[in-house]
């Protein structure tokens, strides 16, 4: 650049005075533009702003630093002290530049809102995944089957959630579509098994399940069942490692684990004596109870439940409220929350997993399932 100035210094110069020019009418052009946009960008971005229109309009920071007890000012002085000896031109060029990107987003936004597939991820065919105002929703979606979860469930069921923890969302919702939140574990999952097979089709099932409840015990942001009609084995249990669980009144919850030769998981083992106490959990895991909304809520398994006919209005006009809160002081909140309780989590869900291993490959297990389905052939 010094060899062009040198060489050539009325084309530098000319060049320079134009860009100058540029800059500022984009400087002047962008301080309109800012005072139409409708959504606050947030207090980060503001503080950006601010700094660098007084960089491009005052130079380096000049002010005495404000004392500790006042925030708003020192956080304004800390934002414009950081930009040291950027240039007014250059401030002024980075100044339209954010507010330039704030109005494409702006702009996008809308047109999103206009459409009805909004934020909808692609790659799923038993869900329904979609992120729109900091939430990310993640929607079961076989409603011909009650929800139930066959084994690519599980694992698009992974998928979103890794999905959902890596994004820029909030929070992360669970909740089913139809009349049934989820009739748990799809039992079509143990037929059609040939008697050699049985003992891989276990281990597989274990290794898939651990899994899955893994990453219920590791999702890093607040993770929020909506609970819209009955709900049935794995999808109750796992309710436990959920920060909150709002329910429909209509809704239900039953774990018939033994009923089906089988045995809890989801941490449950571990969680619900300490929810709701060791007698309940045990009328509840052990001896197959259905517990209603209403009764769940008084356990301590549900933190809410609403009438029908205004459950998801009201539920999710709370949500959003909750995904405008911000986003990093919730995600290290809920990791002060559970970070203590981590490690038993994982070791109770290995120790459910080899249990239920051995119980799927048990003649009990086994003349259990069977009998599920021919009563419910009969029907």
């Amino acid at each position: 650049r010094p060899t062009q100035a040198v060489c050539v210094p009325a084309i530098h110069l000319h060049v320079t005075a134009a860009t100058m020019q540029v800059s500022q009418q984009d400087f002047q052009k962008a301080q309109e533009q800012l005072k139409l946009l409708k959504k606050d960008p947030g207090n980060e971005t503001k503080l950006k702003l601010y700094a660098l229109f007084k960089q491009a309009t005052e130079g380096p920071c000049n002010a005495p630093k404000p004392g500790m007890l006042d925030f708003v000012k020192k956080a304004k002085w800390d934002a414009w002290n950081s930009l040291g000896n950027l240039s007014q031109d250059d401030a002024r060029q980075k100044y339209a530049e954010l507010v330039s990107s704030l109005v494409s987003a702006a702009s996008a936004s809308q047109k999103k809102e206009a459409s009805p597939e909004e934020g909808r991820h692609d790659g799923y065919e038993t869900l329904i995944v979609t992120t729109k105002n900091n939430i990310t929703k993640i929607m079961f979606n076989r409603p011909d089957r009650k929800n139930a979860i066959n084994h690519q469930m599980y694992r698009e069921i992974i998928k979103a959630l890794e999905e959902a923890g890596k994004n820029d969302s909030t929070i992360a919702v669970i909740t089913g579509n139809g009349d049934y939140y989820s009739s748990g574990n799809d039992l079509n999952n143990f037929t059609n098994v040939q008697p050699d097979e049985m003992e891989k089709m276990a281990k597989d099932g274990a290794v898939l399940l651990k899994e899955f409840v893994g990453h219920f015990i590791d999702f890093p942001k607040p993770l929020i069942a909506v609970v819209n009609g009955p709900a049935i084995g794995i999808c109750v249990t796992v309710l436990g490692l959920c920060d909150l669980v709002y329910a429909s009144d209509r809704a239900t919850f039953h774990s018939p684990f033994s009923q089906l030769g089988q045995s809890p998981e989801g941490c449950s083992s571990y969680l619900f004596p300490k929810i709701m106490g060791i007698a309940k959990a045990s009328e509840m895991l052990l001896f197959n109870k259905k517990l209603t909304a209403a009764e769940a809520c008084a356990q301590g398994l549900v933190t809410e439940v609403f009438p029908d006919r205004s459950f998801q209005k009201e539920v999710w006009a709370r949500l959003e409220a909750y995904a405008s809160l911000p986003k990093n002081s919730l995600a290290v909140s809920k990791q002060l929350l559970r970070s203590m309780e981590k490690e038993k989590l994982h070791a109770a869900n290995s120790r459910e997993c080899e249990v239920l291993t051995e119980r799927w490959l048990s003649d009990e297990c086994v003349n259990a399932i069977v009998s599920f389905f021919q009563k419910k052939s009969k029907l």
